[in-house]
């Protein structure tokens, strides 16, 4: 199978970036299946049950999440009723949603998990551990095993692309909103980049409008971030399961011939 991996959706931005240039990617590269990260689609922080349709209806197949999951409460509407929507496996037991999905696509069984990272992030269980008590059975049920971890520190994300290597089949890194462009297949097999890039704004900081960004920088004072306008770009991966390959891309509008944020 053929897969489209996209970098984090920020706001109404990388949603329009998802509009314009979803069908032409998935006719493109011949796509079966299309994942992407989710976290920061509604007003560039969480997400709501009508931006998760939005996306669904544009073509994605599964929307993985991260630290900021939580941050829109009507994510807690649906959650538990939308096998499509994935968050952190490793998060606190008991608590709302998944963390790994499984979907039927062109007669292949596809699982998907989503774990997040413990380095210059918040608390929780070692995704380490959380994974490795439960890649044994997902590998014994999947066709494809695509893992995205959200996390922040770069060496945080080889290590788990090499702990998992020869056991998963592709793991991707998200949360940074920067390309990486280190895509690489591991001496056991497993594709990898450290982070898939972002799907938002061209003319912003991570999807965010430079203003408020750098006054937080200048004064240490608690600012509200806008998301970003005009122009957009969408960043991601494309790996090939059959063909032992993975490669980065990036398309983007001419910031200087911006079109009107709708």
């Amino acid at each position: 199978m053929d897969f489209l991996l996209l970098g984090d959706i920020v706001g109404r931005a990388g949603r329009r970036a998802v509009r314009k240039y979803l069908d032409d990617l998935i006719d493109k590269y011949d796509i079966d299946f299309v994942i992407a990260n989710g976290e920061n689609a509604a007003g560039g922080f969480g997400i709501t049950e009508d931006v998760a349709e939005e996306l669904f209806e544009y073509g994605i197949d599964c929307l993985t999440m991260g630290n900021h999951t939580w941050k829109n409460k009507n994510i807690y509407k649906f959650i538990d009723d939308e096998p499509r929507l994935i968050r952190p496996l490793n998060f606190a037991p008991g608590i709302p949603g998944r963390g790994v999905s499984s979907f039927l696509k062109n007669g292949r069984r596809v699982v998907v998990v989503n774990l997040i990272g413990q380095v210059f992030m918040q608390a929780h269980d070692s995704p380490f551990r959380v994974i490795e008590k439960n890649i044994k059975s997902m590998r014994m049920e999947a066709d494809a095993l695509l893992i995205d971890f959200h996390a922040e520190a770069t060496g945080e994300k080889l290590a788990m692309a090499r702990f998992l290597d020869g056991r998963a089949d592709c793991v991707f890194g998200t949360h940074t909103h920067v390309q990486t462009s280190d895509e690489q297949i591991l001496p056991e097999g497993t594709a990898y980049i450290t982070d898939l890039g972002l799907t938002g704004a061209v003319n912003s900081i991570l999807g965010m409008k430079p203003k408020e960004i750098i006054k937080k920088h200048l004064t240490g004072l608690p600012t509200k971030f806008k998301v970003g306008t005009g122009a957009v770009k969408i960043e991601g991966a494309v790996y090939r399961q059959k063909e032992d390959e993975i490669f980065s891309f990036r398309v983007c509008e001419n910031p200087e011939t911006e079109t009107a944020d709708v």
